[in-house]
Parts: structure tokens; C-alpha cells; sequence
């Protein structure tokens, strides 16, 4: 009496299939899961023996086996409990042999057999049709996001017992209703960047950010108007293209929470306290590694106030993400690799006191000590760096969002079409080795280029990052070639910070 149920098991943000074998045989009765289960899977026994006493099939008291295969992939969580509950019935006849063939099966099993969801079921879904299935079967709260994938059947049942009786077809399968429309956030206050008055230089720098997905820190004393701009960067981002927003709802997806039930719209804007540890914000973990904060940016922003107050080991473990756009993380076994194309934008003040250069109160010492906190190599990365002071009280209102936006998909709309089918999509991602190609200088540029890097001894990271910012404001202003003007403004805004 063998019998085998497809089904999946996440593997970081990735789905992986696996074969759900159970054998149930003569001797003393007993249960065995192999297969590498962790410890929820382990304890799937009790779960998985009370669903099916209670939708009325009996537990059979014989020698239960279950193999979950490839036996060297480690499986995580309790979304195989489905599948495990189904082999019984099958290996046991209580279901028509062939009625899972072509199925998958993902879902968790509550005691009164109800279906619970799982987390990643869009990701896991995806997997099960890759590897031939062209039905699944999920919980009824997994329903529309398993429908976000294309060419995939869809079946769901509230219960165990339903379930068994769709399956041998003594009812029909539930309908399923439409996602309902998202409700509308009345506790959201809506931001525009018309509130801020003044801070031209800033304002200018969150443009060329938004424009050309370059990385910006803001430094200056509190009240100033740093967390002020940060904070309405997304109303000038550009939209979500639609393979962007199978990436950020593949994660959303992953991350758990409330499933997802229809592609994202928005970008991901996170926003981290700073007592956030180093796996919070790269991912990782004991256990299962999860994705961390630069993995539910991807796409969007991370947004880091009070920058000098995060642990200084967790902002140098930014570094490499902010370079590869990928994070990877090392286990006995696996290597996993997370996705982490992000926006990184940060405001710290320039001393611990946070007083302007003339209130401050702090030592030498204590004001070194606190520059230490941010590293040489991590401020490299910043392609924008810029000190403000705050606006003055007859300062006017600025741009509001909606005239930025515009500016800011025209320029965007610009290097998509310069970089065409290349696997880069910002100004930020050019690689050094292609960057005169895809960010051509005239003469004077080139010039200017070169005596910027030699008056400021930039590195050649740095001396690259003020070439892309440069591209990034030609692209804003339909210039076909960067122009020396546009290199002596991108340096000018890559200031000494803190």
C-alpha cells in the first residue's frame, strides 16, 4: 500500500517541488517522517491523525511511513500536512487511484481538519506547475494568490471531509468568489512633496534619486526636514512594471502575513527601527532563512532614519546587497540567494547631540566616535550624500508630487530605452565596464570627469557613481550625452559626511 502526492517546499524565496510517498504496512503500529522535515513537519503526526478522525476517516492503525523526497532538500513548515493526510486516504482506498494525478497539493490542517494557509503559496504554486502539474489544490485564503499563476487550475475545499468528497466527486467543487477590492487606508495621511518648503538642493537630489534609483543620504540636525523628504520619495517613484510586480508580490508572498491576493500595485517602502539586528535586515535566521529587510525592499525603498544609531556590523553587512543586489546566505548544505535591489535612503544626524555646528556641545572625541559608526566603504556606496540645514520660515511651498512624477517618468523612460534588453533597469545598476556605452560623455564631460575625480581622489567606485548621477541628470534633461555641467552638479551633490 504506497501511494505518492505532489506538493512543495520553500527554499528561501523559491519554491521547490517535493514527493509526498507514504507506505503503510503490517507490524506495530506506528509513524515515521523522513525526508529532512523540520520541526513542524515532525509533529504533522497528531495534527494530520485528528483532521482525519475528525472528517470521519479512520486512522489506520498499521505501520505509516512517509518519505518526503529528494530526502536532501530540507522541508520547512507545515504546508506538506495536506498532502500527507491525502496519501493516507490514498495508500488506505479511501479515494479512487489516479484522482491526484496532475495535482498538486499544498496546505497546513487545523484539528477540526479544517484548511489553513501556508505562506508562499504563489512562489510554490509556480514551482508545482513548472514541474508538470496543471491543477493545485490550497486552502480557500490561498485561493487567489495560487490564481496569480498562469496556466494553473485552481481547486480549494474548506475542510478535509469536503475535500475527500470532491475528490471522489460526490460534490462539486466549491465556486470561487473574486478578490474583493482592496479597502481604502483612512489612516494613512496622504504626502505630497508640495508640503515642503524650500530645501531646493534636497528636493533636486530626491528627484535625481527617484529618476535614477541612486542610493542618498541626508545629514543635518533634527527638524530639518530629512525624514520630511524621505518619506515622499514614493510619490514620485516611478509604477511598478508588470515583471516588477510578480518579483514584489512573489516576496509579499513569501514574507507571510495577509496573502496576497492580486499583484502588487505599489512599491515597497520599508522602514526599519535602528535597533534592527543584522539578520532583520539582511535575511537569514536560524532555522529557515527568511528575507530580511533589503528582500522586502526589493523593487523599492529601505528607508533608514536615524542611521548612526543602527549597530555598525549590520550597516557593513549592507554593503555587498548594495553592490550585487542580491543577498546570500551560507548554510551546511545550501547556499540560498535572496533578491535585494532596493533604494537605500538614510538621514543621521552629524553628531550625537544632533545640535547644528554652532549649538553643538559634543567633544572631538565623542563626535569621531560617532562618524566611526558609518564606515568609509559604506558611505562609498552612496551616490548622494548631502548636508542640509532646514528651510527658513519665508521659504515657499515647492513642486508637488505629481508635477516631479512626471519629470521623473520622462527621465525614466529615457535610460529604459538606452538600456534596452540589458538585465539593468536604473542608471544606479550600469556596470563600470559598460558605462561608456551606455552613459556616453562629449569631451568636455570626460574632462570634467577627470579633474573631479582628481581634485575630490575619489575612488573609482566613487568616480563611477558621479558618472552615473550625471547620466541621471542629462536624462532629466533630454541631454543625449552628459555634459560637463552635469558632472560638476552630480559631484557637487556627493558631499563630505557626516
Amino acid at each position: 500500500m504506497l501511494a505518492t502526492v505532489q506538493s512543495a517546499t520553500l527554499l528561501g524565496v523559491d519554491g521547490h517541488r517535493v514527493a509526498v510517498e507514504v507506505h503503510i504496512g503490517s507490524g506495530i503500529p506506528g509513524y515515521t517522517i523522513v525526508g529532512l522535515p523540520d520541526a513542524a513537519g515532525r509533529e504533522s503526526r497528531e495534527r494530520v491523525r485528528a483532521a482525519m478522525i475528525s472528517s470521519g476517516v479512520a486512522w489506520p492503525l498499521k505501520r505509516l511511513t512517509v518519505n518526503l523526497s529528494p530526502a536532501t532538500v530540507r522541508k520547512t513548515g507545515a504546508g506538506l500536512e495536506l498532502a500527507i493526510a491525502l496519501g493516507l486516504m490514498l495508500a488506505e482506498d479511501h479515494l479512487a487511484s489516479g484522482c491526484l494525478d496532475g495535482v498538486g497539493v499544498l496546505g497546513e490542517l487545523g484539528l477540526d481538519g479544517s484548511l489553513r494557509p501556508v505562506p508562499g503559496t504563489l512562489v510554490l504554486a509556480d514551482a508545482l506547475r513548472r514541474t508538470g502539474a496543471e491543477t493545485v489544490v490550497v486552502p480557500p485564503a490561498n485561493v487567489h494568490e495560487a490564481a496569480l499563476v498562469p496556466g494553473l487550475r485552481v481547486r480549494t475545499a474548506p475542510d478535509l471531509g469536503a475535500l475527500r468528497a470532491c475528490l471522489k466527486g460526490e460534490e462539486p467543487w466549491p465556486d470561487v468568489d473574486p478578490p474583493l477590492a482592496p479597502a481604502p487606508d483612512d489612516t494613512t495621511e496622504p504626502l505630497d512633496l508640495g508640503e515642503v518648503r524650500g530645501l531646493a538642493t534636497a528636493r533636486l537630489a530626491l528627484e535625481i534619486t527617484a529618476a535614477g534609483g541612486h542610493h542618498l543620504l541626508l545629514t543635518g540636525p533634527p527638524g530639518c526636514g530629512k525624514t520630511m523628504l524621505a518619506r515622499r520619495l514614493p510619490t514620485i517613484l516611478p509604477p511598478l512594471d508588470p515583471a516588477e510586480a510578480v518579483e514584489v508580490t512573489r516576496i509579499a508572498s513569501v514574507a507571510g502575513g495577509t496573502p496576497p491576493a492580486r499583484l502588487a500595485t505599489d512599491r515597497p517602502f520599508r522602514a526599519p527601527h535602528h535597533t534592527a539586528t543584522t539578520p532583520a535586515l539582511v535575511g537569514g535566521g536560524s532555522g529557515r532563512p527568511r528575507p530580511g529587510e533589503v528582500t522586502l525592499a526589493h523593487r523599492g525603498v529601505l528607508f533608514l532614519d536615524e542611521l548612526g544609531e543602527f549597530p555598525p556590523v549590520a550597516l557593513d553587512a549592507l554593503r555587498q546587497p548594495l553592490e550585487e543586489s542580491v543577498v546570500r546566505i551560507a548554510r551546511q548544505g545550501a547556499t540560498l540567494g535572496f533578491p535585494a535591489s532596493f533604494l537605500l535612503v538614510a538621514c543621521t544626524n552629524p553628531c550625537p547631540c544632533g545640535r547644528s555646528a554652532v549649538e553643538c556641545r559634543c567633544t572631538e572625541h565623542a563626535r569621531a566616535r560617532y562618524a566611526r559608526r558609518l564606515s568609509a566603504p559604506l558611505l562609498d556606496r552612496f551616490d548622494l550624500r548631502l548636508r542640509i540645514t532646514g528651510p527658513a520660515a519665508r521659504d515657499a511651498p515647492g513642486e508637488p508630487s505629481e508635477v516631479v512624477a512626471e519629470r521623473v517618468g520622462a527621465a525614466v523612460a529615457r535610460q529604459r530605452e538606452r538600456l534596452g534588453d540589458t538585465p539593468w533597469r536604473w542608471n544606479r545598476e550600469v556596470p563600470a565596464a559598460l558605462v561608456d556605452r551606455l552613459a556616453p560623455m562629449n569631451a568636455d564631460g570626460r574632462d570634467a570627469w577627470h579633474q573631479v575625480a582628481d581634485d575630490r581622489l575619489l575612488t573609482g567606485r566613487g568616480a563611477a557613481r558621479v558618472r552615473r548621477v550625471a547620466r541621471t541628470l542629462a536624462d532629466l534633461a533630454d541631454a543625449p550625452l552628459v555634459d560637463a555641467e552635469h558632472i560638476v552638479l552630480a559631484a557637487s551633490l556627493r558631499q563630505d559626511v557626516p
